[in-house]
């Protein structure tokens, strides 16, 4: 199976103006002169454009720090990627949003750590930012720039996840990512007193699965892999009772940075417009080193910001050569290669636990996921796992070669229920001819092949 990476982070610098007690980096309060130049960075975006379309997350320490942060977004959306901005929101005033709004973000996250400003500013230890974060989020809300809210989970502000999702909803954001807290970096300091318990873990996804059915925005659980076995549980036991799964991501989804239909949905101010899927596309749980790669301030590649297992170099080696030839991301992509309970796990190969929780415990990445309370049973088979976890009308079918964005889109308004099969008959289609890249023109010549069908 070739591997192409969908969404790159690239911490483009580690100087921040806060100091968030459990941040995957040891921030700097200046930028560094190891950070990538800007010339370094123009070469890092043509060597991810020549084999691959992802998301570009331009994130950090405080990507905004970068005098430069503008102009390599703007050379990344003339190259035809979809670029996110990842700040921490204290930054932005009203011609900082205008700036962000001209340059053309497909989305802006900003972090909140607590329904309130007493959690929130506790965890990144600046009074006040709680307030300029909320701040920012509205004055890029206003300028239509589609918001997303990044939550780290810990013991402090678990009980305040309700707060946060009514305040996602209030603000009128498109999305509240939540990402449960992975010991590294600062984090390791703080893990012992803050990380929740295996069982806690287990009710908070549940919790996060009945919600992402309830409202009309995109709940994602990130650093949570286990999700997608939860999801799938709840699928089947829907199922079993008679009952009609939900899509994963509801229809009418508010989402402004997607890329599939719109449509129309009712809401207590009125009717707002919306889109499915687009940067909320769901494949399966652990995605380091298959679809997500971390790229640091220097250009040292990793599978993600949070497993400290270095793959390569882009001062030194391709970046092309890296994604496909890294011993690391290899061994990654064998899911038959884990060990203890996710090794023998039924749900593995949707979720394969989070890598660098892993890593953390033992320093094996390969070792069993260590807050999962989970017992593998093996009373289910793959087959009912697979099923059950594309029955989401959010899931997008792995991809195996380079597709054009609008070709993508084609294949996420089809039903879900041929999606696979459909993308395998393209995807053998373009090998058997020698095709490098899927188009929509492709697309469009397997379609009135098979009689107007989508493929």
């Amino acid at each position: 199976m070739i591997y192409i990476p969908r969404l790159i982070f690239w911490e483009t610098t580690k100087g921040c103006n806060l100091k968030c007690l459990h941040c995957r980096a040891i921030p700097e309060m200046m930028t560094s002169r190891e950070d990538l130049s800007t010339e370094e960075g123009f070469r890092l975006i043509d060597q991810i454009v020549e084999f691959s379309n992802p998301i570009l997350v331009l994130s950090g320490g405080e990507p905004l720090y970068r005098r430069d942060i503008f102009d390599l977004a703007t050379y990344g959306i003339n190259k035809g990627l979809r670029l996110s901005l990842a700040t921490n929101g204290t930054l932005i005033d009203t011609k900082m949003a205008d700036k962000i709004k001209d340059t053309g973000f497909a989305r802006v996250s900003i972090s909140l750590d607590g329904g309130n400003a007493g959690t929130h500013d506790r965890f990144r230890a600046i009074t006040g930012s709680f307030n300029k974060a909320i701040e920012g989020l509205k004055y890029l809300i206003e300028r239509g720039i589609s918001t997303q809210i990044n939550t780290t989970i810990a013991k402090h502000n678990y009980k305040e996840l309700p707060q946060i999702l009514e305040l996602a909803l209030k603000l009128g954001v498109d999305a509240l990512h939540t990402f449960l807290l992975v010991p590294v970096g600062c984090g390791v300091d703080i893990a012992e007193d803050q990380m929740v318990s295996a069982d806690t873990y287990e009710e908070i996804l549940h919790w996060f699965y009945d919600q992402s059915k309830l409202h009309p925005i995109d709940l994602k659980a990130t650093c949570a892999p286990h999700y997608f076995r939860v999801r799938a549980e709840r699928i089947l036991e829907e199922k079993k009772a008679g009952l009609k799964p939900t899509p994963f991501i509801p229809h009418g989804t508010k989402l402004k940075a997607g890329h599939v239909d719109k449509v129309t949905i009712p809401k207590s101010t009125g009717t707002v417009k919306a889109t499915t899927h687009g940067l909320s596309a769901m494949t399966k749980g652990c995605l380091a080193g298959t679809g997500v790669c971390f790229i640091s301030h220097k250009g040292e590649v990793f599978p993600c910001g949070y497993l400290p297992t270095k793959a390569g170099d882009v001062r030194k080696e391709r970046f092309i050569d890296i994604w496909h030839n890294s011993r690391i991301f290899g061994n990654l992509r064998n899911p038959d290669l884990l060990k203890g309970k996710c090794g023998i796990c039924e749900f593995k190969h949707i979720c394969l636990g989070c890598r660098a929780r892993a890593y953390s415990a033992t320093g094996d990445y390969l070792d069993e996921e260590p807050f999962c309370s989970y017992n593998p049973s093996g009373e289910k088979s793959r087959e009912e796992v697979e099923t059950a976890h594309t029955e989401a009308d959010g899931v997008m079918p792995e991809l195996s070669m380079s597709w054009t964005q609008d070709a993508k889109n084609i294949i996420a308004r089809i039903p879900f229920f041929i999606r696979k099969n459909a993308v395998k008959n393209i995807e053998d289609y373009a090998r058997g001819n020698n095709i490098d890249s899927i188009t929509v023109d492709v697309v469009k010549k397997i379609r009135d092949r098979k009689g107007g069908e989508a493929a």
